[in-house]
């Protein structure tokens, strides 16, 4: 299961990445906002997941 969650969140940092690089060719500066509030969530999940294995 923690792998699983693992995964999920390291998918969110790729779609975020892609949510950012997206907005800049659409210039939508909330597709950007989007992309770089996944990638912090998807960091800031691995950080936390990776604090509570021994």
């Amino acid at each position: 299961m923690n792998k699983i969650k693992l995964l999920g969140f390291g998918i969110l940092i790729l779609f975020g990445a892609f949510f950012f690089v997206y907005g800049e060719f659409d210039d939508s500066p909330g597709g950007q906002l989007m992309g770089l509030l996944a990638v912090i969530i998807g960091i800031v999940g691995i950080i936390k997941r990776r604090k509570k294995t021994p």
